[in-house]
């Protein structure tokens, strides 16, 4: 008998091995997910694209779950982009095609567009949208918004009736220039919200370039300076101060996208993690004095173990096995893979990006939004990353690479990560997504951004297993409680509704308990406050109220 090519043998084997992997009928079978538009869900994000290829028109938009009206639903904010006209500024936000979306949802799981009646509708001039925040920055119990854009960003401040009122120039935080993804913490445990915004590069439409030979492509970052990011303190009186160069923040130069946000060292302050795109990643560690130390590569968290850039576009910044300590997940360009920075403890992570599986995963798509969830509530978070390429002409460049991708789906088996049927074949050019539980049955949902189509809505089909949805309610420390460590069962979750790319989460912190009909539950609030709930029982919302006293 002739003997058979060894090389031909290993590739028939990785080939029959992925064909189990994702054969279609058994991993339909095995979707926990149904992918629909709910009813009234009507909007397309339009980014405009052009032939002269503006790298704006490829990076919007965000996704925001929040409950702005306290009626126990979550709504939907949807960022829009805008209408480009070359070489003007002006994005035609005023139309209503460009307006951000504001979905209020009602007792029946549709969706109602309150854009007008909420006072949203003006997307403000010269603003080309980009993604949202959410935090009480001013402790009233109603959430309220920022959003970012090339241009200047708006603050938007919830008044408590349904509406929401601009007071960008009375706080003080318009920024400038290009900024991407931002987020509310409390970074020097006040008990007051602060801002931090992520910028891209010093770009602007009159300087834009054509990198393309034969045909116009978007040009990458390194073809434009690098800029700095922004953190705004919160003074307490409507007002925010920016910080950015007395913090230390502005110290260190970057072409900043996704930003999230955990206690990576267990010191009880809130530390920042940046994705970068074309660079290293940049981790600040907070030095519990107002001010900050860019630490990414001496803690091993700025590039991968072959000492290669990544292109940071999205980030998680959260505990995916269950150690108690933050690990970050950054999403990337193909031909490189997504970065998995494990925290080792002593305030060092390594690449466990080959031991997880992710590398395997993520060899040929681009990731942008970016999750750590439970979906099954087994007890252990998988992961979830919208995906599709920046060039929307890259197959004319490298037809192995495609503009639009599927979505990646991957379950957790004692901090491996495999892929299974995300609940849906649509290839897409996903951008922002946000997670949280939409119709509050105990199983966690998702809502993603896709460039110039409607969002996508996973809705989780549930099963049999436990869970515990809690939500904070600071005193002594912010009333969101963001920058709390809860931990159920050996769990731990920091709370935040941060990360992802340009994107806000449901600020309810889920924990899957599997079989278990009771969980003990530990909070550690900002202040230093320690809370201990014994016993508490499975399947439930739990409001968790902050002791006034220690």
């Amino acid at each position: 008998m002739r003997k058979r090519d060894p090389g031909l043998r290993n590739f028939l084997l990785v080939a029959a091995c992925a064909s189990a992997l994702f054969a279609p009928t058994t991993e339909k079978e095995a979707s926990i997910f149904e992918v629909r538009t709910p009813h009234g869900l009507i909007f397309t994000l339009q980014h405009s694209p052009t032939p002269q290829k503006y790298l704006i028109e490829t990076m919007p938009g965000g996704v925001a779950l929040l409950d702005y009206n306290n009626d126990g639903l979550l709504d939907i904010f949807l960022v829009n982009g805008g209408q480009i006209k070359r070489p003007s500024n002006d994005f035609s936000r005023h139309d209503p095609r460009y307006w951000n979306r504001l979905f209020r949802q009602n007792k029946d799981a549709s969706f109602t567009d309150v854009t007008e009646q909420a006072g949203l509708a003006d997307a403000g001039e010269g603003n080309y949208g980009m993604g949202v925040a959410v935090g009480d920055y001013d402790n009233d119990g109603y959430p309220d918004l920022y959003i970012t854009n090339y241009g200047k960003n708006i603050l938007y401040h919830n008044n408590g009736n349904g509406t929401f009122s601009d007071v960008t120039a009375k706080a003080g935080v318009a920024g400038g220039g290009w900024s991407v993804s931002a987020g509310f913490f409390d970074y020097d445990n006040d008990g007051k919200l602060d801002l931090f915004v992520t910028r891209y590069m010093e770009w602007d439409m009159q300087h834009s370039k054509d990198c393309g030979r034969d045909f116009h492509i978007y040009c990458p970052p390194g073809e434009f300076p690098q800029t700095t990011n922004i953190l705004y303190h919160n003074r307490g009186d409507g007002t925010f101060e920016d910080v950015s160069q007395r913090s230390g923040i502005a110290a260190k130069k970057g072409h900043g996208l996704g930003v999230a946000f955990a206690d990576y060292d267990g010191d009880r302050f809130t530390d920042v993690y940046v994705a970068n795109d074309g660079m290293q990643q940049h981790l600040f560690h907070n030095n519990h004095d107002g001010t900050f130390t860019e630490v990414g590569l001496e803690a091993g968290a700025g590039l991968l173990m072959d000492g290669v850039p990544l292109s940071g576009m999205g980030v998680v910044f959260q505990d995916y096995d269950n150690d108690g300590r933050p690990d970050v997940i950054v999403t990337t360009l193909p031909r490189q893979t997504y970065g998995v920075f494990h925290n080792d403890g002593n305030s060092t992570f390594s690449d466990q990006g080959a031991q997880t599986g992710v590398r395997m995963l993520s060899g040929v798509t681009s990731g942008w939004g970016i999750g750590l969830e439970d979906f099954d509530n087994d007890g252990q978070k998988d992961l979830f990353v919208t995906q599709g390429h920046v060039l929307d002409n890259v197959e004319k460049i490298d037809p192995s690479v495609h503009y639009l991708e599927p979505t990646l789906l991957a379950m957790n088996n004692n901090g491996r990560f495999k892929a299974i049927d995300p609940g849906t074949d649509t290839l897409v050019a996903g951008r922002g997504a946000a997670f949280g539980d939409l119709n509050n049955d105990g199983w966690i949902d998702v809502v993603t951004t896709v460039l110039g189509q409607p969002p996508q809505v996973f809705w989780n089909r549930g099963g049999r297993l436990h869970w515990l949805t809690i939500t904070l309610h600071g005193t002594r420390s912010n009333r969101d409680g963001l920058g709390a460590r809860v931990q159920a069962n050996g769990q731990t979750r920091f709370a935040t509704t941060a990360g992802s790319y340009e994107s806000a989460n449901d600020r309810r912190l889920h924990f899957g308990l599997g079989d278990a009909k009771t969980a003990k539950v530990d909070v550690f609030w900002p202040s230093g406050v320690h809370q201990t709930l014994n016993d508490v029982a499975a399947d439930q919302f739990l409001d968790i109220r902050e002791p006034e006293r220690p």
